[in-house]
């Protein structure tokens, strides 16, 4: 058995290496192949009047003169070397950026998960209840809301809401961490936190409305009921318990995606996270900063679908048993 776990976490760990060197070859190409470079974008009209000899210091300067593959197998060196590049702009390497935006993202990350699961487990837990009913159907269109309406528009249409209604703006003002100041910290975090939770708890409803109506379905679900177990207790108990296991599946996945899939909101509500940090590094073209910084969302991605395989070990026997 223990063989077997060896080689199974040898397998994962194999198949994460590849992911990640897949992601860095894509994300170095595509930057290559959007117009313009660092030189253009700190210049601008003004870099059609360089001479060729001014051209050509920048570009060995920012070390644009080298041939593709050196440029791709330097940078991929430097990071094992913990060196993930040096941002013009911001006058500081990339690590640096990245330990002050990353903990952000996870934060909000995190926020928006919890406020997913309040509201998808529930309304999954209603829909199922009664197939078909007026309560599935209401449970159902909400579900359908969080699918169809985009986060930029729900966001906006909050932000400017809130701000014009209540006179209440906590990410107009500068942006406070949580060990700055926790309370305006959360604050700042609770509405673009929403937005993402929002369409976060879509799939969950989804996904646990489907879970839950097989498990009522199995036997010993219906044996705990003709032993005259209180309905409460057979809901929470033995279907839900029972149904965690896709919804923790689901959750993963919408985690990871929510590391770098929460540009759009940073960006509405002034959240200096990860996603503003690649999102600023596409705008001023500033290649370091992108590269490493989806390299290091595409390394928590892995590490995340790592830690919800190992998570089906606590909540399921049968897994551990396999």
């Amino acid at each position: 058995m223990n063989t077997i776990l060896r080689s199974g976490i040898v397998r994962r760990l194999a198949e994460a290496v590849v992911t990640l060197f897949g992601v860095a070859v894509v994300v170095f190409i595509m930057l290559r192949a959007i117009p313009g470079n660092q030189i253009t974008a700190n210049l601008g009209t003004e870099a059609a009047a360089l001479t060729e000899a001014q051209r050509q210091q920048l570009e060995a300067y920012y070390g644009l003169d080298k041939p593709l593959f050196v440029q791709f197998f330097s940078w991929i060196g430097s990071i094992f070397t913990g060196n993930l590049g040096y941002s013009a702009q911001g006058h500081e390497s990339v690590v640096s950026l990245t330990a002050r935006s990353l903990p952000i993202t996870v934060e909000l990350a995190i926020f928006a998960v919890i406020l997913g699961l309040l509201i998808g487990i529930p309304l999954g837990m209603l829909s199922a209840s009664r197939p078909n009913s007026g309560r599935d159907a209401a449970a159902q269109a909400v579900g359908l809301a969080g699918l169809s309406i985009p986060a930029f528009l729900l966001a906006a249409a909050i932000l400017a809401a809130v701000a014009q209604v209540f006179h209440y703006n906590p990410n107009g003002a500068g942006f406070a961490t949580l060990l700055q100041d926790p309370w305006l910290n959360l604050q700042q975090l609770f509405m673009p936190a929403l937005v993402l939770g929002f369409g976060l708890a879509a799939p969950i409803m989804r996904t646990a409305r489907t879970a839950l109506l097989e498990v009522r379905s199995q036997d010993f679900v219906r044996t705990a009921v003709g032993k005259g177990v209180p309905q409460r207790r057979v809901q929470f108990v033995h279907v839900l318990r029972n149904a965690l296991v896709p919804i923790v599946t689901m959750t993963g996945l919408q985690f990871g995606y929510l590391l770098g899939g929460a540009v759009v909101v940073e960006q509405v509500f002034s959240i200096p996270g990860i996603g503003r940090q690649v999102l600023n590094g596409i705008n001023q073209k500033e290649y370091a900063v992108v590269q490493s910084s989806v390299l290091v969302i595409a390394l928590l991605f892995v590490i995340v679908n790592l830690l919800t395989d190992l998570l089906y070990r606590v909540i399921d026997p049968r897994v551990r048993a396999a």
